[in-house]
């Protein structure tokens, strides 16, 4: 029974015909895919929530989050180009460690990708509700889910829905609008901080750690604390595992796949601090925290409305890329497994475009449902979680590579893979055990549920190599 739990499978990145996904990606489409999905709902959104948990230092959380995601990073870069094949970090676990470990990584990507999708479809709706409010009277009870007592937040499922038609039409034609609305997603952050960095005043930033640096119970109930916030913005910074998921549909993984990781994280590092600095620095942390609106509220209150619209406007029709470079993830994910027997047979079948038109409806479904009903923090927080636990899992398999086949060939190689590996991996631990306490719960629940699945039907149904 050990030996089956733990048996790998062969590195094989050309499926045979029917089985593989189309070839159609160039690594701008992989670059550009990687800055949509890091890009978004996290700095558009989130910072606000990261501001109430650690006041100004949220600039510090944001710096810690973005080194633990840029070693991730580079060891994803470096397992990509080693097992070129579609699963991302389910596929790398399944080749280096077994078929167990890669069942939990890939049951945690599900929940990722589910909710991250989610999550950013409820952060778009935050965006597009008072725009539809203001402009079509459109009731606010069918735009805001029931914790912010509403009935159904209908602008995020229809959002999920209009981006599932845009993937079944084709992965090349989606990946082309993608890369447009990415450039307009960055000219509106360039637009903030333009207007915001301006009116930078150092008194803001007093006093800079209000709630200290470790994650802890405030007396109003909420965690706060620098490595509180940081675990809650790391969804700002993950993105780039997208990338990975994409590998069997790069024309040339080996090149493609090294220069969209990588040249997307440099870039969203960038971005983000300059945004951060620019926000906190300009107003209170207190007038935008928890806002779901931060960055437009900031311009507003800087005397700026018409900046403040186009920044809502440019978010509406641009953060769809970010749910775009999810759900076009999870679909693969959900593909692989299904291609690899773990799940139903029938979900990795394909069009005659060659995109898997079931896994795309039946993941649609998934997370419209969540995104009407679940608030936006929880989401963000429970998503975090299943990042962690994928990103420690390619860490750790970049090191057992480095160790078991240190001259197989790779086509980029991470500096200091020891060090690098290393806060990779320690660095999503702490992380994991700096969100909410009930997080952790929800996820272990996920997961023993996700084991039950395992041996009740995954394991019998693998395909074995």
């Amino acid at each position: 029974m050990s030996d089956s739990l733990l048996r790998r499978k062969s590195i094989v990145p050309d499926q045979p015909d029917g089985r593989g996904l189309a070839r159609t990606l160039g690594w701008p489409h992989l670059v550009a895919l990687g800055v949509g999905a890091i890009v978004g709902t996290g700095i558009l959104t989130l910072i606000g929530v990261g501001a109430d948990k650690a006041g100004p230092a949220v600039i510090l959380s944001f710096a810690i989050a973005g080194l633990i995601c840029a070693c991730a990073a580079l060891a994803y870069a470096e397992m990509a180009t080693m097992i070129p094949a579609s699963g991302s970090a389910y596929t790398y676990s399944y080749v280096v460690i077994g078929e167990i470990i890669a069942w939990v990584v890939g049951w945690s990507l599900i929940l990722e990708y589910s909710l991250v999708v989610s999550a950013v479809a409820v952060g778009w709706s935050g965006y597009a509700a008072p725009l539809l409010e203001a402009w079509a009277g459109f009731p606010m009870a069918l735009m805001q889910g029931p914790e912010l007592g509403g009935i159904v937040n209908l602008p995020a499922i229809a959002i999920i829905a209009a981006v599932a038609g845009m993937l079944l039409v084709g992965t090349r034609e989606s990946a082309t609008v993608n890369a447009i609305l990415v450039l307009v997603k960055i000219a509106a952050l360039a637009v903030f901080v333009a207007v915001a960095l301006p009116a930078f005043d150092a008194a803001n930033l007093e006093p800079f750690s209000p709630y200290g640096f470790a994650k802890h119970m405030g007396p109003d109930g909420v965690e706060r604390g620098v490595m509180a916030a940081a675990a809650i913005i790391f969804f700002a910074f993950y993105g780039f595992d997208a990338i990975a998921t994409a590998a069997e549909e790069a024309k040339n993984p080996d090149r493609d796949l090294k220069i969209g990781i990588v040249g997307s994280m440099l870039a969203c590092v960038a971005i983000y601090i300059a945004v951060a600095v620019a926000a906190v620095g300009a107003i209170a942390y207190t007038r935008f925290a928890n806002s779901p609106e931060p960055l437009a509220l900031i311009l507003r209150e800087l005397g700026s409305p018409l900046a403040a619209q186009y920044l809502a406007v440019s978010a509406v029709v641009a953060l769809p890329t970010v749910i775009l470079a999810f759900f076009y993830g999870q679909s693969r994910i959900f593909f692989t497994m299904a291609r690899d027997g773990l799940l139903p047979a029938s979900l990795a079948r394909l069009s005659a475009r060659g995109t898997p038109v079931r896994i795309t409806i039946f993941t649609a479904i998934v997370v419209a449902i969540l995104a009407g009903f679940i608030p936006l923090g929880e989401l963000a927080a429970l998503a975090n979680a299943g990042t962690l636990a994928a990103f420690t899992a390619v860490s750790i398999c970049m090191l057992i590579m480095r160790r078991r086949a240190p001259q197989a060939p790779r086509t980029f190689r991470a500096p200091l893979p020891w060090l690098v590996g290393g806060i990779a991996v320690f660095g999503c631990i702490y992380l994991f055990f700096s969100l909410p306490v009930q997080t952790q719960i929800w996820f272990g629940i996920w997961n023993m549920a996700g084991l039950a699945a395992y041996f009740l039907y995954a394991r019998r149904h693998a395909v074995a190599d």
